[in-house]
């Protein structure tokens, strides 16, 4: 079998640093496979497209690294009725995993160029089911609530107020929590009208979304 050198390192981004990160799915490998991440790279950093790193964007911002995508996607167990906020849209990659899967996904983001970047990359690939709008999503998006699935792809040092009650009955939240060098990726479900079950999925650090809810200071 005839590879590119495309191919090879998607495959090795895949088996090296995906799979040894317990990311085992086998709905989520073929859909990492399948999506060609390196064409939703800033250009200048395409020849980077599957290493393990975070690799910018600009403003500050960079993409998650592969292993975090493919956790992620794992853990969110997509379905094809599943309605999804994805805050923090990026190069629209993130988006472009999530959108084979679901139904319909709105993508907020607080800069222009990372909005202009993601619609253009996932017009590109023709990926229709994602929105993508200008806008904080720090808080989420409770005039459009409910959702199914919330995804934060930056980190907040304490969970928003208000957050889970956006979310269905079933329905998960994905959110780095906790501050540099130790945070907790946690996903967050409502399994009933006032109950919620809170589970821990690894550690890592991600950079701190734009107005992020701090915790109070404490005061002696």
């Amino acid at each position: 079998m005839h590879m590119t050198n495309t191919t090879t390192a998607r495959f090795n981004m895949i088996e090296q640093q995906i799979r040894t990160w317990e990311v085992l799915d086998p709905v989520v490998l073929a859909t990492l496979s399948a999506t060609p991440r390196e064409e939703y790279v800033p250009a200048a950093f395409r020849g980077l497209a599957f290493a393990d790193i975070e690799i910018p964007l600009g403003e500050g911002q960079t993409m998650l690294s592969p292993k975090i995508e493919g956790r992620f996607l794992q853990a969110l167990q997509l379905q094809p009725t599943d309605q999804v906020l994805l805050v923090g849209v990026g190069s629209g990659y993130f988006a472009a995993l999530m959108a084979q899967h679901c139904a319909r996904i709105t993508a907020l983001d607080t800069s222009a160029s990372l909005c202009d970047m993601a619609r253009q990359n996932l017009t590109k690939h023709a990926v229709s089911n994602v929105q993508v709008i200008e806008a904080d999503g720090h808080a989420g998006n409770p005039q459009a609530a409910p959702y199914d699935v919330m995804v934060f792809t930056a980190s907040s040092p304490i969970e928003p107020e208000g957050l889970r009650r956006q979310l269905n009955i079933g329905g998960r939240l994905l959110i780095v929590l906790g501050q540099a060098p130790v945070m907790q990726a946690t996903l967050i479900q409502r399994v009933a009208e006032n109950s919620y079950k809170q589970d821990i999925l690894f550690e890592t650090s991600l950079p701190e979304m734009i107005n992020a809810t701090q915790a109070a200071a404490f005061t002696f």
